[in-house]
């Protein structure tokens, strides 16, 4: 099978690694890629905005399924002109995309499906929604409705930072994602990421994880994309998963198939563990990131024909095998993220990898005169696994301290919260 991946991020090169193990694949090519990606596959030059020269790209290399990592390409209709021209992929419509390209029309979906998630309003304008947040008081959650690169969400503790909050949205901080705004109640629980393939009929549960979007130590500081991860999540027990399934993943399966949308790759669903159980905070449409480099060191199976399965609808049957250890990254960000950093800083030296058991995944990197550079935000995702999440995570900072690199910083409390449950 030949395979266009889509994307240049950690997410797509821990995509890459694994594909590449698949004795199904022939060939492997990504656009755009990274210096990572570029160790499993081949670079192409493509702008990946122009969907006509991917579908060009992809019938002149009679390329059979293409693979869609980030968001941005799903929410803009890739995969509807891939379909179009009769070329499996996995990702979901443009319609079907809007489970995160707008952050309303998931709270929507709820309400009418009776999926359990937090009260909430839908606002286009800042006075309504600032008398909105006085109402309701703090502690409270200020979300741009549309994409903002996992920074268009403030969960406020306090009224001036809520009002704050909805200021910053309605003056552009996030572009046209901030031209709405939704306002939810906030939810008290423990935080998990619970992942599922879905062919637009069929669900296959694949793993939990948990994330840690904040900045600094102790879950303190602004919203990231993500500081690291690991998985599986141990508040999502079987239990917790059973319920999650039945109570907020196949009633949106069914509610995206009754509004003519069918939804067709990868659910994430952002939850929060609450004392009611499960609650939906948020959908995302594509493998999270960090959270896919996690998954993907702990899956056993084969990844394409399951990816293959979903795209073309034939999920039934399929099954997923997870080794039983647990997985754990910690990201490498450029000094200053999430605000104002610098770029083109000099990465001297990487550790070398042990394929079983570490992993450094590339995420903002690039070549520049033949020598590696951070060229973005979150840079390195360094990943190990371990019997527990203790040792997994004192093998991914072990691998950290091989790296070289002057202008990164990371967190280093990764995984604190299961740390502390093995250790009680």
């Amino acid at each position: 099978m030949k395979v266009l991946l889509i994307g240049s991020g950690g997410r797509e090169h821990a995509l890459a690694w694994k594909i590449a193990q698949s004795p199904k694949l022939t060939a492997l090519y990504a656009a755009p890629g990274n210096p990572g990606i570029a160790e499993e596959a081949t670079i192409v030059a493509l702008d990946t905005e122009n969907h006509k020269a991917v579908v060009g790209f992809c019938r002149e290399q009679a390329i059979d399924f293409v693979v869609v990592g980030p968001e941005g390409p799903l929410v803009a209709g890739l995969a509807d002109e891939l379909r179009a021209a009769g070329i499996p992929v996995f990702g979901p419509s443009a319609a079907a995309a809007r489970l995160e390209g707008s952050k309303g029309f998931t709270k929507d979906l709820c309400a009418k499906y009776g999926i359990p998630t937090g009260a909430y309003r839908r606002f286009t304008d800042a006075e309504a929604a600032k008398a909105y947040v006085r109402e309701q008081g703090a502690p409270i959650v200020i979300k741009a409705d549309g994409l903002a690169a996992g920074k268009g969400v403030t969960v406020a503790m306090t009224l001036d930072e809520a009002l704050a909050a909805v200021d910053e949205c309605f003056a552009g901080a996030f572009g046209a994602a901030g031209a709405e705004v939704v306002v939810e109640a906030y939810l008290d629980g423990e935080e998990a990421s619970f992942f599922c393939l879905c062919d637009g009929k069929t669900v296959l549960p694949l793993a939990s994880a948990q994330d840690h979007k904040r900045v600094g130590n102790g879950d303190t500081g602004p919203n990231t994309g993500g500081m690291g991860a690991y998985s599986p999540a141990p508040v999502m027990t079987a239990e917790m998963v059973e319920r999650t399934m039945k109570e907020i993943i196949e009633p949106t399966v069914r509610g995206m198939a009754d509004s003519g949308h069918p939804f067709t790759g990868v659910f994430f669903a952002g939850l929060m563990i609450t004392e009611k159980g499960p609650e939906l905070i948020e959908y995302n449409v594509r493998f999270g990131d960090p959270e896919c480099q996690v998954l993907m060191m702990r899956m056993k199976s084969d990844l394409l024909p399951l990816l293959y399965a979903a795209a073309t609808g034939t999920l039934v049957g399929m099954t997923a095998e997870w080794h039983d250890e647990v997985a754990l990254t910690v990201v490498m960000a450029s000094r200053g993220y999430p605000g104002t950093y610098e770029k083109n800083t000099p990465i001297e030296t990487l550790p070398a990898a042990c394929a079983a058991t570490t992993k450094v995944f590339h995420a903002g990197t690039a070549i520049k005169d033949g020598k590696l550079v951070a060229s973005g935000g979150r840079v390195l995702n360094v990943t190990a696994m371990g019997k527990t999440v203790s040792d997994a995570k004192d093998a991914a900072y072990a691998a950290l301290r091989g790296v070289v690199w002057q202008n990164g910083f990371y967190r280093n409390d990764i995984g604190w919260r299961a740390v502390a449950r093995e250790r009680a």
